[in-house]
């Protein structure tokens, strides 16, 4: 009798990543066997901690695609906290911990497709690290994520005072206390300020770090997106603003409801329930 196979067996494990700054994080990668499987590198949302997608990544490997979850600066495994003291912005995660992260990655996995994906404000940042060398993706995968253009929101005015209020309580406070507010985590304040301007301008810019818009406009990146149909963090407009920077990308746009979701189609939900997300990823990054 012909014994019938057991799974693939998945590669579980971390590395301690360190940027050229000497802020340091663990990387955790989740892999099929297989040594050409590609790699999705993922960023996490605002607040959110790496441990909190490996069930994400568990489904996603199991379906022959490796996952490397990027911890941000400030949150979970990261050695820095911020405070009146310390203080970081999107530069510092771009040009610092994202390049440590990705050459760690390539290290331990090997050089496999490079694929570049995130949730939420990791989506935005995974497109701003996509525009700039020297680690360009081939593909980029978006979830829940969107710009957060104070205009493509329903409840407009409201999102406009909250863009304006959260640097100013981060400069009185020296960091924004995100857990106590409800939003986010305990943020630095230049990631608050850097967030807020893109929100209120509806504009890229940070310091440092050349023309972004056009950046963007050159990319030829292709985008993968799955907007969640109860998503009020993101809706279609702020998705359509974000993408919209892309003309020269080519963009696929799916949107799930509870039904294909198997869960409740919101912001959050589906990392508890991450299977039919991750098949539709898996097929689709296995597709054309």
């Amino acid at each position: 009798m012909t014994a019938t196979p057991g799974p693939a067996p998945i590669r579980d494990e971390s590395v301690r990543v360190r940027a050229d700054d000497g802020a340091e994080a663990d990387l955790r990668m989740i892999a099929p066997s297989s040594a050409d499987a590609p790699l999705l590198y993922w960023l996490p949302a605002l607040g959110v901690t790496a441990r909190s997608y490996v069930a994400f990544a568990y489904a996603l490997a199991s379906r022959g695609v490796a996952v490397a979850l990027h911890e941000w600066r400030g949150g979970g495994s990261s050695d820095r906290r911020a405070g009146r003291h310390v203080d970081w912005g999107y530069r510092d995660l771009l040009r610092r911990d994202l390049p440590a992260g990705f050459g760690a990655a390539r290290d331990v996995l090997g050089a496999r497709a490079l694929l570049l994906g995130g949730h939420s404000l990791g989506g935005q940042l995974a497109l701003l690290s996509a525009a700039l060398p020297p680690y360009p993706p081939r593909r980029i995968v978006l979830v829940a994520s969107g710009a957060p253009w104070w205009r493509a929101f329903p409840h407009r005015h409201l999102v406009r005072a909250v863009l304006h209020a959260a640097p100013v309580i981060a400069r009185v406070r020296g960091y924004f206390p995100g857990r106590r507010l409800g939003f986010g985590g305990n943020e630095a304040r230049g990631v608050i300020s850097d967030w807020a301007r893109s929100g209120r301008t509806g504009r890229y810019a940070v310091d440092g770090i050349g023309d972004l818009e056009q950046a963007l406009a050159r990319c030829r990146v292709q985008v993968d997106a799955w907007r969640l149909a109860d998503d009020w963090l993101g809706p279609a407009a702020s998705l359509d603003w974000l993408l919209g920077k892309l003309p020269q990308a080519e963009r696929r746009v799916t949107v799930l409801d509870d039904a294909a979701l198997g869960t409740r189609a919101d912001h959050f939900s589906w990392m508890k329930e991450p299977a039919r997300l991750a098949t539709a990823i898996a097929d689709a990054i296995d597709g054309p």
